[in-house]
Protein backbone atom coordinates (compact mmCIF):
# COMPACT_ATOMS: atom_id res chain seq x y z
CA UNK A 1 0.00 0.00 0.00
CA UNK A 2 1.47 3.55 -0.76
CA UNK A 3 2.08 5.70 1.75
CA UNK A 4 1.99 9.26 2.23
CA UNK A 5 4.64 11.55 1.46
CA UNK A 6 7.19 12.35 4.15
CA UNK A 7 6.89 16.26 4.91
CA UNK A 8 4.34 16.68 2.38
CA UNK A 9 2.27 20.01 3.57
CA UNK A 10 -0.70 18.02 2.55
CA UNK A 11 1.01 14.48 1.77
CA UNK A 12 -2.29 12.25 0.70
CA UNK A 13 -3.48 14.69 -1.80
CA UNK A 14 -0.27 13.97 -3.15
CA UNK A 15 -0.33 10.57 -3.43
CA UNK A 16 -0.65 8.55 -6.57
CA UNK A 17 -3.27 6.04 -5.70
CA UNK A 18 -5.30 9.09 -4.71
CA UNK A 19 -4.68 11.58 -6.31
CA UNK A 20 -7.68 11.18 -8.74
CA UNK A 21 -10.56 11.26 -5.74
CA UNK A 22 -8.34 14.22 -3.80
CA UNK A 23 -6.68 16.45 -5.85
CA UNK A 24 -9.56 18.54 -6.48
CA UNK A 25 -12.06 17.66 -4.21
CA UNK A 26 -10.16 17.03 -1.24
CA UNK A 27 -8.44 20.17 -0.93
CA UNK A 28 -11.49 22.09 -1.82
CA UNK A 29 -13.31 21.01 1.33
CA UNK A 30 -10.10 21.49 3.67
CA UNK A 31 -10.18 25.33 2.52
CA UNK A 32 -14.06 25.26 2.86
CA UNK A 33 -13.82 23.96 6.56
CA UNK A 34 -10.85 27.28 7.32
CA UNK A 35 -12.92 29.84 5.32
CA UNK A 36 -16.16 28.52 7.63
CA UNK A 37 -14.41 28.98 10.22
CA UNK A 38 -13.28 32.43 9.60
CA UNK A 39 -17.16 33.46 8.95
CA UNK A 40 -17.62 32.28 12.22
CA UNK A 41 -14.81 34.34 13.67
CA UNK A 42 -15.92 37.47 11.98
CA UNK A 43 -19.33 37.31 13.14
CA UNK A 44 -18.03 36.12 16.24
CA UNK A 45 -16.99 39.90 16.89
CA UNK A 46 -21.08 40.78 16.61
CA UNK A 47 -22.60 38.32 18.34
CA UNK A 48 -19.86 36.70 20.20
CA UNK A 49 -20.30 37.16 24.08
CA UNK A 50 -18.55 40.56 25.34
CA UNK A 51 -18.76 41.09 29.25
CA UNK A 52 -19.71 44.61 30.49
CA UNK A 53 -16.07 45.40 31.92
CA UNK A 54 -14.36 44.30 28.63
CA UNK A 55 -11.64 46.50 28.09
CA UNK A 56 -13.19 46.63 24.12
CA UNK A 57 -16.83 47.62 25.22
CA UNK A 58 -15.63 51.35 23.98
CA UNK A 59 -13.85 50.98 20.79
CA UNK A 60 -15.39 52.71 18.25
CA UNK A 61 -15.29 49.54 15.83
CA UNK A 62 -17.23 47.37 17.91
CA UNK A 63 -19.84 49.98 19.14
CA UNK A 64 -20.62 50.30 15.43
CA UNK A 65 -20.89 46.65 15.12
CA UNK A 66 -22.36 45.65 17.80
CA UNK A 67 -25.08 48.79 17.78
CA UNK A 68 -26.88 48.50 14.52
CA UNK A 69 -28.79 46.06 13.90
CA UNK A 70 -28.34 45.38 10.45
CA UNK A 71 -24.67 44.58 11.05
CA UNK A 72 -25.71 42.26 13.89
CA UNK A 73 -28.11 40.25 11.49
CA UNK A 74 -24.87 39.83 9.12
CA UNK A 75 -22.92 38.90 12.03
CA UNK A 76 -25.88 36.37 13.13
CA UNK A 77 -25.73 35.10 9.34
CA UNK A 78 -21.65 34.66 9.00
CA UNK A 79 -21.94 32.68 12.45
CA UNK A 80 -25.08 30.65 11.09
CA UNK A 81 -23.46 29.73 8.04
CA UNK A 82 -20.03 29.15 8.49
CA UNK A 83 -20.90 26.50 11.08
CA UNK A 84 -23.11 24.38 8.75
CA UNK A 85 -20.53 25.35 5.66
CA UNK A 86 -17.74 23.77 8.60
CA UNK A 87 -20.22 20.87 8.97
CA UNK A 88 -20.55 20.25 4.60
CA UNK A 89 -16.72 20.70 4.40
CA UNK A 90 -16.54 17.94 7.43
CA UNK A 91 -18.96 15.90 5.36
CA UNK A 92 -17.09 16.47 2.24
CA UNK A 93 -13.69 15.92 3.70
CA UNK A 94 -14.63 12.16 4.67
CA UNK A 95 -16.24 11.62 1.21
CA UNK A 96 -13.54 12.41 -0.84
CA UNK A 97 -11.01 10.38 1.13
CA UNK A 98 -11.01 7.31 -1.06
CA UNK A 99 -8.75 5.44 1.66
CA UNK A 100 -8.16 6.11 4.74
CA UNK A 101 -5.05 3.71 5.45
CA UNK A 102 -3.02 6.29 2.82
CA UNK A 103 -3.40 9.10 4.70
CA UNK A 104 -1.35 9.73 7.44
CA UNK A 105 -2.63 10.96 10.91
CA UNK A 106 -0.42 14.34 10.99
CA UNK A 107 -2.52 15.42 8.14
CA UNK A 108 -5.94 15.32 9.88
CA UNK A 109 -4.23 17.24 13.17
CA UNK A 110 -3.14 19.95 10.72
CA UNK A 111 -6.40 20.41 9.38
CA UNK A 112 -8.09 20.17 12.57
CA UNK A 113 -5.55 23.29 13.53
CA UNK A 114 -6.83 24.77 10.31
CA UNK A 115 -10.07 25.08 11.22
CA UNK A 116 -9.66 25.76 14.49
CA UNK A 117 -6.87 28.92 13.86
CA UNK A 118 -9.24 31.49 13.48
CA UNK A 119 -11.75 30.57 16.01
CA UNK A 120 -8.86 31.22 18.53
CA UNK A 121 -9.11 34.61 18.23
CA UNK A 122 -13.13 35.83 18.60
CA UNK A 123 -15.40 36.13 21.47
CA UNK A 124 -16.62 33.12 23.00
CA UNK A 125 -19.49 31.91 20.71
CA UNK A 126 -22.72 30.23 21.93
CA UNK A 127 -21.55 30.15 25.73
CA UNK A 128 -20.20 32.34 28.11
CA UNK A 129 -18.83 29.40 30.62
CA UNK A 130 -15.62 31.03 30.41
CA UNK A 131 -16.37 34.08 32.18
CA UNK A 132 -17.71 31.78 35.14
CA UNK A 133 -14.38 30.29 34.89
CA UNK A 134 -12.79 33.68 35.71
CA UNK A 135 -15.32 34.46 38.23
CA UNK A 136 -14.27 31.54 40.03
CA UNK A 137 -10.50 32.10 39.75
CA UNK A 138 -11.23 35.56 41.21
CA UNK A 139 -12.87 33.90 44.12
CA UNK A 140 -10.13 31.40 44.51
CA UNK A 141 -7.22 34.76 44.63
CA UNK A 142 -9.41 35.95 47.34
CA UNK A 143 -9.15 32.91 49.23
CA UNK A 144 -13.01 31.43 49.56
CA UNK A 145 -14.29 27.98 49.04
CA UNK A 146 -15.95 28.12 45.22
CA UNK A 147 -18.00 25.13 46.20
CA UNK A 148 -19.79 27.42 48.95
CA UNK A 149 -19.88 30.71 47.37
CA UNK A 150 -21.22 32.15 43.51
CA UNK A 151 -19.12 34.33 41.90
CA UNK A 152 -21.60 37.11 43.10
CA UNK A 153 -19.44 36.80 46.69
CA UNK A 154 -17.01 39.25 45.00
CA UNK A 155 -17.48 42.98 43.66
CA UNK A 156 -18.35 43.58 40.05
CA UNK A 157 -19.30 40.02 39.29
CA UNK A 158 -21.70 41.39 37.07
CA UNK A 159 -19.09 43.22 34.88
CA UNK A 160 -17.18 39.85 34.03
CA UNK A 161 -20.53 38.83 32.00
CA UNK A 162 -21.60 35.15 33.18
CA UNK A 163 -24.58 33.71 32.95
CA UNK A 164 -26.89 34.40 36.16
CA UNK A 165 -27.47 30.91 36.94
CA UNK A 166 -23.73 30.79 37.60
CA UNK A 167 -24.09 34.40 39.99
CA UNK A 168 -25.08 32.06 43.31
CA UNK A 169 -23.99 28.62 42.12
CA UNK A 170 -21.23 26.45 43.53
CA UNK A 171 -19.06 25.64 40.65
CA UNK A 172 -19.38 21.84 39.85
CA UNK A 173 -15.45 21.44 38.79
CA UNK A 174 -12.54 19.80 40.27
CA UNK A 175 -9.63 21.20 42.27
CA UNK A 176 -7.36 21.03 39.48
CA UNK A 177 -9.41 23.24 36.62
CA UNK A 178 -9.80 25.62 40.18
CA UNK A 179 -6.00 25.72 40.16
CA UNK A 180 -5.86 26.39 36.65
CA UNK A 181 -8.97 29.36 36.97
CA UNK A 182 -6.24 30.60 39.74
CA UNK A 183 -3.57 30.88 37.72
CA UNK A 184 -5.14 32.28 34.78
CA UNK A 185 -7.09 35.22 36.77
CA UNK A 186 -3.61 35.83 38.42
CA UNK A 187 -1.43 35.74 35.24
CA UNK A 188 -3.64 38.16 33.51
CA UNK A 189 -4.69 40.34 36.42
CA UNK A 190 -8.14 39.88 35.79
CA UNK A 191 -7.92 41.16 32.19
CA UNK A 192 -10.95 39.65 30.21
CA UNK A 193 -9.55 39.34 27.05
CA UNK A 194 -5.94 37.90 27.81
CA UNK A 195 -7.94 35.18 30.61
CA UNK A 196 -9.90 34.32 27.15
CA UNK A 197 -6.65 33.42 25.31
CA UNK A 198 -5.50 31.28 27.96
CA UNK A 199 -8.69 29.34 28.60
CA UNK A 200 -8.64 28.34 24.31
CA UNK A 201 -4.67 27.73 24.36
CA UNK A 202 -6.25 25.27 27.76
CA UNK A 203 -8.74 23.93 25.02
CA UNK A 204 -6.75 23.53 22.77
CA UNK A 205 -4.12 21.74 24.18
CA UNK A 206 -7.01 19.48 25.46
CA UNK A 207 -7.86 18.63 21.90
CA UNK A 208 -4.32 18.26 20.91
CA UNK A 209 -4.41 15.78 23.80
CA UNK A 210 -7.36 14.10 21.99
CA UNK A 211 -5.48 13.80 19.02
CA UNK A 212 -2.45 12.22 20.28
CA UNK A 213 -5.00 9.08 22.41
CA UNK A 214 -7.05 8.92 19.37
CA UNK A 215 -4.27 8.15 17.30
CA UNK A 216 -2.68 5.55 19.97
CA UNK A 217 -6.36 4.17 20.97
CA UNK A 218 -7.30 3.51 17.31
CA UNK A 219 -4.02 1.31 16.38
CA UNK A 220 -4.38 -0.32 19.39
CA UNK A 221 -8.34 -0.86 18.89
CA UNK A 222 -7.27 -1.68 14.95
CA UNK A 223 -9.33 1.07 13.68
CA UNK A 224 -7.89 3.75 10.86
CA UNK A 225 -6.15 6.65 13.18
CA UNK A 226 -7.21 8.92 9.72
CA UNK A 227 -10.90 7.74 9.40
CA UNK A 228 -11.07 8.07 13.60
CA UNK A 229 -9.06 11.75 14.17
CA UNK A 230 -11.71 12.74 10.92
CA UNK A 231 -14.86 11.42 13.37
CA UNK A 232 -13.77 13.32 16.82
CA UNK A 233 -11.06 15.89 16.47
CA UNK A 234 -12.12 17.76 12.86
CA UNK A 235 -15.49 17.09 14.03
CA UNK A 236 -17.29 20.43 13.80
CA UNK A 237 -18.84 19.46 17.19
CA UNK A 238 -15.21 19.83 18.59
CA UNK A 239 -14.04 22.98 16.83
CA UNK A 240 -17.36 24.67 18.52
CA UNK A 241 -17.69 23.53 21.74
CA UNK A 242 -14.06 22.92 22.50
CA UNK A 243 -12.58 26.19 20.80
CA UNK A 244 -15.72 28.36 20.02
CA UNK A 245 -17.23 28.05 23.27
CA UNK A 246 -14.25 27.46 25.66
CA UNK A 247 -15.83 24.39 27.19
CA UNK A 248 -13.07 22.65 29.97
CA UNK A 249 -14.71 19.64 29.26
CA UNK A 250 -11.61 19.29 26.46
CA UNK A 251 -9.24 19.19 28.77
CA UNK A 252 -11.62 16.81 31.06
CA UNK A 253 -12.06 14.38 27.66
CA UNK A 254 -8.14 14.77 26.27
CA UNK A 255 -7.27 13.50 30.08
CA UNK A 256 -9.63 10.98 30.29
CA UNK A 257 -8.41 9.46 26.75
CA UNK A 258 -4.80 9.58 27.07
CA UNK A 259 -5.08 7.64 30.36
CA UNK A 260 -7.20 5.23 29.13
CA UNK A 261 -4.40 4.97 26.10
CA UNK A 262 -2.21 4.16 29.28
CA UNK A 263 -4.65 1.65 30.45
CA UNK A 264 -4.27 -0.24 27.29
CA UNK A 265 -0.97 -0.34 27.06
CA UNK A 266 -0.53 -1.61 30.19
CA UNK A 267 0.25 1.00 32.80
CA UNK A 268 -2.49 1.04 34.94
CA UNK A 269 -1.21 2.94 37.67
CA UNK A 270 -0.77 6.08 35.20
CA UNK A 271 -4.17 5.18 33.75
CA UNK A 272 -5.30 5.91 36.89
CA UNK A 273 -3.78 9.40 37.85
CA UNK A 274 -4.64 10.50 34.49
CA UNK A 275 -8.03 10.02 35.00
CA UNK A 276 -7.91 11.45 38.15
CA UNK A 277 -6.52 14.50 36.80
CA UNK A 278 -9.34 14.10 33.98
CA UNK A 279 -12.09 14.03 37.17
CA UNK A 280 -10.34 17.01 38.81
CA UNK A 281 -10.98 18.93 35.88
CA UNK A 282 -14.91 18.02 35.51
CA UNK A 283 -16.03 15.20 38.24
CA UNK A 284 -18.04 13.33 35.86
CA UNK A 285 -15.36 11.00 34.66
CA UNK A 286 -15.45 9.69 37.78
CA UNK A 287 -18.05 6.65 35.30
CA UNK A 288 -14.40 6.24 34.04
CA UNK A 289 -12.66 4.52 36.74
CA UNK A 290 -14.24 1.56 37.23
CA UNK A 291 -13.72 0.47 33.19
CA UNK A 292 -9.73 1.50 33.74
CA UNK A 293 -9.61 -0.81 36.70
CA UNK A 294 -11.57 -3.66 34.11
CA UNK A 295 -8.69 -3.07 32.03
CA UNK A 296 -5.85 -3.71 34.77
CA UNK A 297 -7.68 -6.72 35.82
CA UNK A 298 -7.33 -8.04 32.18
CA UNK A 299 -10.23 -9.76 29.74
CA UNK A 300 -9.83 -13.05 31.39
CA UNK A 301 -10.11 -11.98 34.84
CA UNK A 302 -12.56 -13.43 37.72
CA UNK A 303 -14.43 -11.49 40.62
CA UNK A 304 -11.76 -11.62 42.59
CA UNK A 305 -8.92 -10.04 40.46
CA UNK A 306 -11.31 -7.60 38.97
CA UNK A 307 -12.38 -6.57 43.29
CA UNK A 308 -8.58 -5.94 43.83
CA UNK A 309 -8.22 -4.41 40.73
CA UNK A 310 -11.38 -1.91 41.38
CA UNK A 311 -10.04 -1.64 45.15
CA UNK A 312 -6.75 -0.05 44.22
CA UNK A 313 -8.03 1.91 41.39
CA UNK A 314 -10.31 3.95 44.23
CA UNK A 315 -7.74 3.78 46.70
CA UNK A 316 -5.18 5.76 44.21
CA UNK A 317 -7.34 7.79 42.34
CA UNK A 318 -9.16 8.62 46.23
CA UNK A 319 -6.23 9.58 47.80
CA UNK A 320 -4.93 11.86 45.00
CA UNK A 321 -8.33 13.68 45.04
CA UNK A 322 -8.00 13.74 48.91
CA UNK A 323 -4.47 15.19 48.43
CA UNK A 324 -5.28 17.50 46.41
CA UNK A 325 -8.34 18.39 48.43
CA UNK A 326 -6.29 19.04 51.62
CA UNK A 327 -3.96 21.54 49.37
CA UNK A 328 -7.06 23.42 48.51
CA UNK A 329 -8.91 23.22 51.61
CA UNK A 330 -12.25 22.62 50.09
CA UNK A 331 -11.65 19.12 50.58
CA UNK A 332 -14.62 16.92 48.73
CA UNK A 333 -16.71 19.94 48.24
CA UNK A 334 -17.32 19.39 44.42
CA UNK A 335 -19.26 16.38 45.78
CA UNK A 336 -22.47 18.09 47.16
CA UNK A 337 -21.93 20.77 43.98
CA UNK A 338 -22.15 18.23 41.85
CA UNK A 339 -25.60 17.23 43.19
CA UNK A 340 -27.06 20.39 43.26
CA UNK A 341 -30.19 20.19 41.36
CA UNK A 342 -31.15 23.32 39.30
CA UNK A 343 -34.36 23.98 37.22
CA UNK A 344 -32.46 24.01 33.78
CA UNK A 345 -33.77 21.27 31.75
CA UNK A 346 -33.83 20.74 27.50
CA UNK A 347 -36.77 19.73 25.41
CA UNK A 348 -35.11 17.27 23.89
CA UNK A 349 -34.06 15.73 27.33
CA UNK A 350 -36.26 13.22 27.80
CA UNK A 351 -36.05 13.70 31.30
CA UNK A 352 -35.89 17.08 31.41
CA UNK A 353 -39.09 17.14 29.16
CA UNK A 354 -40.76 14.51 31.45
CA UNK A 355 -39.97 16.53 34.75
CA UNK A 356 -41.41 20.03 32.80
CA UNK A 357 -44.61 18.16 31.61
CA UNK A 358 -45.25 16.66 35.27
CA UNK A 359 -44.65 19.59 37.37
CA UNK A 360 -46.68 21.70 34.71
CA UNK A 361 -49.77 19.52 35.22
CA UNK A 362 -49.42 19.21 38.69
CA UNK A 363 -49.57 23.16 39.22
CA UNK A 364 -52.23 22.93 36.96
CA UNK A 365 -54.49 21.61 39.80
CA UNK A 366 -52.50 23.54 42.32
CA UNK A 367 -50.04 20.69 43.28
CA UNK A 368 -46.63 21.25 44.18
CA UNK A 369 -45.54 21.15 40.69
CA UNK A 370 -41.85 22.04 41.68
CA UNK A 371 -41.34 18.96 43.90
CA UNK A 372 -42.96 16.94 41.03
CA UNK A 373 -40.53 17.92 38.52
CA UNK A 374 -37.36 17.46 41.26
CA UNK A 375 -38.47 14.06 41.80
CA UNK A 376 -38.64 13.17 37.65
CA UNK A 377 -35.09 14.21 37.67
CA UNK A 378 -34.02 12.52 40.58
CA UNK A 379 -35.54 9.69 39.31
CA UNK A 380 -33.75 10.08 35.78
CA UNK A 381 -29.99 10.83 37.55
CA UNK A 382 -31.16 6.82 39.81
CA UNK A 383 -32.00 5.61 36.22
CA UNK A 384 -28.39 7.10 34.84
CA UNK A 385 -26.30 5.79 37.48
CA UNK A 386 -28.27 2.03 37.51
CA UNK A 387 -27.71 1.60 33.92
CA UNK A 388 -24.18 2.77 34.28
CA UNK A 389 -23.32 0.22 37.00
CA UNK A 390 -24.88 -2.14 35.30
CA UNK A 391 -22.80 -1.60 32.02
CA UNK A 392 -19.67 -1.86 34.52
CA UNK A 393 -20.63 -5.31 35.81
CA UNK A 394 -22.49 -6.61 33.05
CA UNK A 395 -20.20 -10.32 31.62
CA UNK A 396 -17.02 -10.45 30.62
CA UNK A 397 -14.28 -7.72 30.22
CA UNK A 398 -14.74 -8.18 26.77
CA UNK A 399 -15.44 -4.55 24.34
CA UNK A 400 -14.57 -2.11 27.63
CA UNK A 401 -14.64 0.69 25.48
CA UNK A 402 -18.29 0.25 24.17
CA UNK A 403 -19.59 -0.89 27.67
CA UNK A 404 -18.16 2.41 28.54
CA UNK A 405 -19.38 4.65 26.39
CA UNK A 406 -23.24 3.22 27.05
CA UNK A 407 -22.42 3.99 30.53
CA UNK A 408 -21.70 7.79 29.65
CA UNK A 409 -24.65 7.62 27.39
CA UNK A 410 -27.14 6.21 30.40
CA UNK A 411 -25.87 9.00 32.78
CA UNK A 412 -25.86 11.71 29.80
CA UNK A 413 -29.37 10.58 28.35
CA UNK A 414 -30.65 10.59 32.15
CA UNK A 415 -29.84 14.39 32.82
CA UNK A 416 -32.43 16.67 32.66
CA UNK A 417 -30.26 18.99 30.44
CA UNK A 418 -27.99 17.60 27.73
CA UNK A 419 -25.29 20.45 26.55
CA UNK A 420 -24.16 20.07 23.03
CA UNK A 421 -20.65 19.65 24.23
CA UNK A 422 -21.70 16.75 26.68
CA UNK A 423 -22.64 15.03 23.47
CA UNK A 424 -18.84 15.37 22.04
CA UNK A 425 -17.40 13.15 24.35
CA UNK A 426 -20.20 10.43 23.78
CA UNK A 427 -19.55 10.80 20.04
CA UNK A 428 -15.53 10.52 20.57
CA UNK A 429 -16.28 7.20 22.65
CA UNK A 430 -18.91 5.72 19.80
CA UNK A 431 -16.03 6.52 17.34
CA UNK A 432 -12.96 4.26 19.25
CA UNK A 433 -15.79 1.65 19.03
CA UNK A 434 -15.60 1.46 15.40
CA UNK A 435 -18.15 3.18 13.35
CA UNK A 436 -19.08 1.41 10.28
CA UNK A 437 -20.62 2.62 6.33
CA UNK A 438 -24.15 2.59 7.30
CA UNK A 439 -26.75 3.38 9.70
CA UNK A 440 -24.79 4.09 12.94
CA UNK A 441 -22.58 6.66 10.36
CA UNK A 442 -25.23 8.17 9.40
CA UNK A 443 -26.46 8.58 13.03
CA UNK A 444 -23.40 10.10 13.87
CA UNK A 445 -24.47 12.22 10.82
CA UNK A 446 -27.64 13.30 12.17
CA UNK A 447 -26.33 13.99 15.83
CA UNK A 448 -23.38 16.39 14.39
CA UNK A 449 -25.85 18.65 12.70
CA UNK A 450 -28.24 18.42 15.26
CA UNK A 451 -26.01 19.58 17.79
CA UNK A 452 -24.45 21.64 15.57
CA UNK A 453 -27.50 23.67 15.19
CA UNK A 454 -28.10 23.97 18.60
CA UNK A 455 -25.02 25.09 19.23
CA UNK A 456 -25.48 27.80 16.41
CA UNK A 457 -29.36 28.73 17.44
CA UNK A 458 -28.63 29.00 21.33
CA UNK A 459 -27.03 31.97 22.47
CA UNK A 460 -25.98 34.91 21.03
CA UNK A 461 -24.68 38.09 22.62
CA UNK A 462 -26.94 41.18 21.16
CA UNK A 463 -27.49 44.59 22.92
CA UNK A 464 -30.65 45.29 24.97
CA UNK A 465 -31.92 47.34 22.60
CA UNK A 466 -31.71 44.98 19.77
CA UNK A 467 -34.78 42.34 19.38
CA UNK A 468 -33.37 38.90 20.43
CA UNK A 469 -36.45 37.32 18.76
CA UNK A 470 -35.88 38.44 15.85
CA UNK A 471 -32.28 37.60 15.62
CA UNK A 472 -32.54 34.13 17.04
CA UNK A 473 -35.63 33.62 13.93
CA UNK A 474 -32.83 34.82 11.12
CA UNK A 475 -30.41 31.82 13.10
CA UNK A 476 -33.25 29.53 13.34
CA UNK A 477 -34.38 30.10 9.74
CA UNK A 478 -31.10 29.91 8.41
CA UNK A 479 -29.91 26.67 10.51
CA UNK A 480 -32.81 24.91 9.19
CA UNK A 481 -32.64 25.88 5.33
CA UNK A 482 -28.89 24.96 5.35
CA UNK A 483 -29.80 21.75 6.35
CA UNK A 484 -32.48 20.43 4.10
CA UNK A 485 -30.23 21.87 1.74
CA UNK A 486 -27.65 19.55 2.85
CA UNK A 487 -29.98 16.49 3.59
CA UNK A 488 -32.40 17.05 0.44
CA UNK A 489 -31.03 18.83 -2.36
CA UNK A 490 -27.36 19.08 -2.37
CA UNK A 491 -26.67 16.03 -4.67
CA UNK A 492 -22.94 15.80 -3.16
CA UNK A 493 -24.48 15.31 0.52
CA UNK A 494 -27.39 14.25 0.35
CA UNK A 495 -26.76 10.64 -0.29
CA UNK A 496 -25.10 10.84 3.06
CA UNK A 497 -28.19 10.94 4.91
CA UNK A 498 -30.49 8.28 2.69
CA UNK A 499 -30.17 4.37 3.37
CA UNK A 500 -27.81 2.57 1.14
CA UNK A 501 -25.45 5.76 2.01
CA UNK A 502 -22.37 3.99 1.40
CA UNK A 503 -22.82 3.31 -2.27
CA UNK A 504 -23.89 7.05 -2.40
CA UNK A 505 -20.99 7.87 -0.89
CA UNK A 506 -18.55 6.44 -3.43
CA UNK A 507 -20.68 8.10 -6.03
CA UNK A 508 -20.57 11.57 -4.78
CA UNK A 509 -16.75 11.41 -3.75
CA UNK A 510 -16.33 11.38 -7.38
Amino acid sequence: MPQPRAGSRLSVFSDARTIADLHGGGRVAVWQGAVASLCMAVGGLGVGWMASGSSLIRVPFFIVLRDNPVLVVICTVLVVFGGLLLVRAWLRLGQRVGEWSAVDPAVLCRIAALWCGPLLVTFPLFSRDVYAYIGQGRLMLAGLDPYVNGISALNNYHNLGPDSLWTEAPTPYGPLFLWIEQGVVWLTGGNLEAAIVLFRLAAAAGIALCAVAVIGLARHYKLDPSRTLWLTVVNPLFVINFIASIHNDALMLGLLLVGLLAAVRGRPIAAVVLVTLSIGIKPITLIALPFIGLIWAGKRAGWGRKIACWAATAAISGGLLTLAGAVTGFWFGWLPAMTTSGTVWIWYAPFGLLAAAAGALVQLFNGPGDVVAEVVKAVGRVVGIVVAAWFVIKGSSERIMLRMAFAFTAVVATAAMIQPWYVTWLMAFFALVGLSEGRHLRVYYVATLFFTVIALTDQLDVFEWIPIVVVRAVAIVLSLAFVAYMMLWDWKTRVLFAPGAAIGRARAAR
